[in-house]
């Protein structure tokens, strides 16, 4: 996994609330036995005609999405099924960061989502609903919106206007230094085959 740098990119919002796991990646995606090639299945159903082109109303398609790493949704965003192919249909069309609102009781993300981010590299962001209806209302122009994303200092920058969020310390670290479980655990590879020898060992005399 890469580790998570401070960067300026380009904003996709859509403005939908409960976007589902099923939205994210229909299930006619979930064939693939590999872990790569998901990116254009993502929104599929609102992204492409029946005849398979481009959807020109749905604001991937549009010009001033081009490019886009920062998606931004309403609150509870990745809701519906477990499924860790939605995370990779984001991470690999290409976004580091997806922003949604916490909305009173309604959290910005379901947790299996938000921690299936976390192990993929994707930074989720809560803001307030009011910060979360600033974004769309500057991502409502013609022109490209773009902001910078700070890890470090947790915060997002659109301009003039900052955003200052709050993230998981454990994640927080893993997302800098490039961390998956795997990699994580291969911090203490020493350790481990230290426990191993000796486990067999008795294992062996007994």
């Amino acid at each position: 996994m890469e580790k998570f740098e401070k960067f300026t990119g380009v904003v996709c919002a859509v403005d939908r609330a409960n976007i589902d796991t099923d939205a994210l990646i229909p299930k006619e995606h979930l064939k693939s036995i590999k872990r790569t090639g998901f990116g254009p299945a993502l929104f599929s159903d609102w992204r492409y005609n029946e005849d398979g082109s481009d959807n020109a109303e749905f604001i991937l398609n549009q010009p001033k999405a081009k490019g886009a790493s920062i998606l931004v949704g309403r609150n509870n965003f990745g809701c519906g099924s477990s499924r860790e192919h939605a995370v990779w249909a984001v991470a690999q069309q290409g976004f580091k960061v997806v922003i949604a609102p916490l909305e009173g009781d309604i959290p910005g993300f379901a947790d299996i989502f938000r921690n299936n981010c976390s192990k993929n590299g994707v930074l989720t962001v809560q803001l307030s609903s009011a910060d979360v209806d600033k974004i769309f209302e500057l991502a409502d122009a013609d022109e490209p919106l773009e902001a910078t994303v700070d890890l470090e200092e947790q915060s997002v920058t659109f301009g003039e206007h900052i955003f200052k969020f709050d993230v998981e310390q454990a994640v927080k670290e893993k997302l800098l230094l490039g961390l998956d479980d795997i990699g994580e655990s291969l911090m203490f590879v020493e350790d481990i085959e230290s426990f191993e020898t000796e486990h067999n060992a008795q294992l062996l005399s007994a």
